[in-house]
């Protein structure tokens, strides 16, 4: 019988993971700001707690060439996430999400389009959360529209290594890319101006932000959509 992903509520606090086919790499620690036909949106705040998969020596997969990465035994290392506040918006079935950010006087900076693949929801006992996969291939677009790939030589670097990349298709991973690059350019949705003013609740940084247990549970992989 197919069982049907959850749809989460505003306020609730669920796990944002990336795995690399089923191994687990990153979880971040997110407040949903809002369920909809439009998308998941999740406020992830800077200093939240997180987990990222190390080498023993303590080195992450960007300290290293990929083929030294690939012969490292590594393990999930419980840290807080060290980059900005992201307000995260999750498209309903598409391999992307869009990230907004803002400098440090609230002004909006830019738009972070992070490829990946569709992600799976999911809810057990006390924790719920998304699972998806970076597909590594990024875009940065500026406030008037202007853009620009981002990490094309990991993409390129890590493609050599077909037996252990997670990326299986280069070509369709660029061609969501160059589809998003055509809405922004043409300021479409949701690079319309939307949610650029958005601003977190005060109360948001008083929840009790935590890795719930289970945070490091199996991949959920996808099932039907929320209905």
């Amino acid at each position: 019988m197919d069982h049907v992903e959850p749809v989460f509520e505003p306020g609730e606090l669920i796990l944002h993971r990336m795995f690399t086919d089923d191994e687990l790499v990153f979880v971040r620690c997110g407040v949903v700001v809002g369920d909809d036909e439009r998308g998941l949106r999740v406020w992830i705040p800077n200093g939240g707690p997180a987990a990222v998969r190390m080498s023993e020596d303590g080195r992450g997969i960007r300290d290293m060439p990929f083929a030294e990465w690939i012969t490292q035994r590594t393990l999930l290392t419980r840290t807080a996430w060290w980059g900005p506040d992201i307000f995260m918006l999750i498209p309903p079935d598409r391999a992307h999400s869009v990230w907004w950010f803002w400098d440090r006087r609230g002004g909006f900076d830019a738009w972070y389009v992070n490829l990946e693949e569709p992600v799976t929801r999911w809810r057990d006992g006390a924790g719920a959360g998304v699972d998806g996969c970076d597909q590594d291939l990024d875009i940065w677009v500026r406030p008037d529209r202007g853009w620009a790939w981002k990490d094309e030589d990991e993409l390129e670097e890590r493609l050599a290594f077909p037996d252990r990349y997670w990326v299986r298709d280069a070509a369709a991973v660029r061609a969501e890319g160059e589809r998003l690059i055509k809405d922004a350019e043409a300021g479409l949705f949701p690079f319309d101006g939307t949610w650029r003013d958005f601003r977190p609740e005060p109360a948001w940084r008083a929840l009790p932000f935590d890795l719930t247990p289970g945070w490091d549970r199996p991949r959920t992989h996808r099932r039907r959509r929320p209905v």
